[in-house]
């Protein structure tokens, strides 16, 4: 499992307008960027490269509508492992990392191992991935399914403090 590095040379206000507005919109031009955060388009490409280059960006990519695309259910699903070893914990995470439906996998302390995020077509959808994927991971023991009925807040914004 890949952890999110904390470590990180210091950005001022400026860098950190330039990642605001960036989240908001990936396919602003620099010279769009440039007027927005007050600063010339050589600065602000200077800038944004050092902004990648040093892991403040990760990458780019579309946000897709997933009810457009057929998957229109949302689960997040708690699985408990049987044993908890460093051996159980590497094959379970290669497992989960080939399985398409899984958004995002998360170990966790508390009462369960992880937290799964999944999208699938609808229930019936649901119940092939759970016997097929979910309960043939490695060391999985029990699992418990929460189907999301209604989107309240979904991004994946950061409060970047201006």
């Amino acid at each position: 499992m890949k952890a999110v590095s904390v470590e990180s040379t210091a950005i001022d206000r400026i860098d950190r307008k330039i990642l605001a507005v960036l989240q908001e919109d990936g396919r602003i031009t620099n010279t769009e960027l440039a007027a927005r955060v007050s600063l010339s388009p050589t600065a602000t490409a200077e800038r944004f490269k050092r902004l990648v280059r040093e892991g403040y960006i990760l990458r780019f990519s579309a946000e897709l509508n997933p009810g457009k695309l057929g998957l229109g259910l949302l689960v997040f699903v708690e699985v408990k492992l049987d044993r908890t070893t460093p051996d159980i914990f590497d094959a379970f995470g290669q497992a989960v990392a080939r399985a398409g439906e899984v958004l995002e996998c998360h170990m966790v302390a508390g009462g369960f191992d992880y937290l799964i995020k999944a999208r699938v077509r609808d229930m019936a959808a649901y119940r092939a991935f759970l016997s097929d994927t979910v309960l043939a991971l490695p060391g999985v023991r029990e699992t418990h399914t929460y189907a999301v009925m209604e989107d309240i807040k979904d991004t994946h914004v950061l409060p970047i403090s201006r």
